[in-house]
């Protein structure tokens, strides 16, 4: 039996950073509380997580570039 490929819900800040480009510093002053970049904090303390959630970088992404072209946001 062949092991499918499962597409990533989310990624991990490294990840996130590499796909759009941009430094893990850049990205992380981009998505602090209230920032532009959506993300998901889980957990408390040192054991906090953060996930970049795929459907919304691309929906934050597609915005930019709207906004970028001269279009509404």
């Amino acid at each position: 039996m062949a092991m499918q490929s499962v597409e990533p819900l989310s990624l991990r800040p490294r990840e996130a950073a590499k796909a759009l480009g941009i430094s893990v510093r850049t990205l992380w002053s981009l998505s602090a509380p209230r920032g532009p970049i959506p993300c998901l904090r889980l957990g408390g303390g040192k054991r906090k997580s953060v996930l970049y959630p795929m459907l919304e970088l691309r929906a934050w992404l597609s915005q930019q570039t709207s906004a970028a072209k001269g279009g509404a946001v």
